[in-house]
């Protein structure tokens, strides 16, 4: 017994070192390391860990190396080489992506990216909020808040994503029908949330697809699965926001109406510090 009580007093001052507070109260925003790093939009919780593994980082004036350690977002000084990591103001962008760009910051091949599109803004750690294709074209958001980003792109939330495609043959009722039902590519079934068509021609059409999951290049994989070829796809709306007449190449930052919009549809403000 007397073994078991000293384990527990020698271990309460690394706990209170973790909780120090000026009156003995926690915030509630208690996070692991890596995530308090990401949460401030110093960087991605992989490149976190490995800064913190690099033993770059420091709080409360002692090195840290353990990457599950928790810290307190109200509290906690955070440095990363010396320097106190604070929390950027939150920059919320809209791109109209331009086809042949790859979605990457930095690309082994050379090929240009979505970032050459973002060179006017001084923001080193902003993220694209999913992903379109090397083909795909239309609405990508940027953002440096993890949060938001996190909860646009939960399955749980929701949140639908509006694609145009231009496919190579009449699609008939009968094949949209079978979009919405679910169709099976490489042993999974794959599912639009509505499928119509917009408009068609003598030998092409173009249908609009909503989905509210984002499995990877999921609306190909369903023509494919139905022998249609996919000759454009342009995501034209996210939630509530839409695409507009935003020209090719082209950022603008979000409005406070449509952050305010897409904020409630995902449900980022109750999820906000769990």
């Amino acid at each position: 017994m007397t073994g078991r009580n000293s384990v527990r007093q020698r271990r309460s001052p690394q706990k209170s070192r973790e909780r120090a507070r000026p009156n003995g109260e926690t915030s509630g925003k208690r996070v692991t390391l890596p995530r308090a790093l990401s949460k401030l939009g110093h960087c991605s919780r992989t490149q976190a860990e490995r800064l913190i593994l690099e033993g770059r980082v420091s709080v409360d004036g002692r090195k840290v190396t353990d990457i599950s350690a928790w810290v307190d977002l109200a509290f906690a000084k955070i440095r990363v080489d010396g320097t106190e990591v604070v929390a950027e103001a939150k920059i919320y962008l809209m791109l109209n992506k331009p086809r042949g760009l790859v979605t990457t910051r930095d690309d082994p091949e050379g090929r240009p990216t979505v970032y050459d599109c973002l060179k006017d803004f001084e923001a080193p750690h902003l993220s694209p909020v999913g992903r379109l294709d090397k083909a795909s074209e239309g609405l990508l958001l940027f953002t440096n808040d993890t949060v938001f980003a996190q909860a646009l792109l939960d399955p749980l939330t929701h949140v639908t994503k509006t694609y145009h495609v231009q496919v190579n043959r009449i699609m008939d009722m009968e094949m949209l029908a079978q979009m919405t039902y679910g169709v099976r590519h490489d042993g999974e079934i794959l599912k639009a949330t509505s499928a119509t068509l917009l408009r068609s021609g003598d030998r092409n059409a173009w249908i609009e697809v909503e989905l509210d999951e984002g499995r990877n290049r999921q609306i190909r994989r369903m023509l494919e699965a139905l022998d249609v070829e996919c000759l454009r796809l342009v995501r034209v709306a996210i939630g509530g926001l839409a695409l507009g007449e935003l020209p090719k190449g082209a950022v603008r930052a979000l409005t406070d109406a449509e952050l305010r919009e897409l904020r409630q549809s995902s449900g980022v403000e109750t999820a906000r510090w769990n």
